[in-house]
């Protein structure tokens, strides 16, 4: 005789949970069906940006100026120069979005009256060795010339070093000082009194040969400035191809 048991309640419940996971997620189960009540939130709006103002920029560069001058790009702080300033970070960050390119900005500022120096330098010359001449002569300076030495010198060693390390630092000033010498390397390739030049890059072999009779002469103090600029001028005269005749007329007259 064959006896039926009587399923238990605990089989039904596993039947009935494992047909709940075959139910599609639907109704009061499923989160998406559920009526999403309306939430109302306040939008503040943003503060607008400030455009930049060139009066602030230009107060933050001279205070860094200064700054650099007394105590060298490695001594700059920003601190001190929003202190000197008497302007907020704020103000900073929307100018600049970092130090370097503070740094960056003082390079180009002091190069500025550097050029300015050059060019009326330059003007005096009647044709472009001569002008290439007096832009030799005039980046001596920074050798002899006791004032613009003592100006220039230690800016010009932090640039240079930086020349290497963080180039987009010091190449917008280093392109304003070759600017009136590649200009006249350029007007004198078009007269044919150089030849077979390319201008960008005679200009940065020029003042390759400049650095390094200036550095030479911060090393040592003996060196006489008329013998290092007419070796300087004929050697890069003679680059450029100019006539030999040509050049001891220039040297002649300085």
């Amino acid at each position: 005789m064959q006896t039926h048991r009587k399923q238990g309640p605990r089989k039904q419940c596993g039947r009935t949970i494992s047909r709940l996971f075959l139910l599609p997620m639907t109704g009061q189960g499923d989160p998406r069906a559920r009526p999403q009540p309306y939430a109302s939130h306040t939008v503040t709006p943003r503060r607008k940006k400030l455009a930049p103002d060139p009066d602030v920029r230009r107060a933050i560069v001279d205070a860094a100026s200064k700054s650099v001058r007394e105590q060298g790009v490695r001594g700059l702080s920003v601190a001190t120069v929003l202190e000197r300033a008497q302007l907020s970070t704020r103000a900073f960050y929307r100018h600049f979005e970092s130090k370097d390119q503070l740094v960056a900005a003082v390079f180009l500022e002091m190069t500025r009256s550097e050029v300015t120096r050059l060019r009326d330098k330059m003007s005096e010359a009647t044709d472009p060795i001569e002008a290439v001449a007096a832009w030799i002569d005039g980046r001596l300076d920074l050798a002899f010339d006791e004032d613009i030495r003592a100006e220039l010198r230690q800016v010009s060693l932090e640039a240079q070093s930086k020349a290497f390390s963080t180039p987009e630092m010091v190449t917008p000033a280093y392109g304003a000082i070759l600017e009136p010498l590649v200009e006249q390397l350029q007007r004198g390739l078009e007269l044919g009194v150089f030849k077979d030049i390319v201008p960008a890059v005679a200009a940065k072999s020029i003042h390759g040969v400049v650095w390094a009779g200036t550095q030479r002469q911060w090393a040592t103090h003996h060196w006489d400035r008329d013998d290092v600029r007419d070796r300087a001028v004929r050697f890069c005269l003679r680059g450029l191809g100019v006539a030999p005749h040509t050049i001891e007329q220039v040297t002649a007259a300085s």
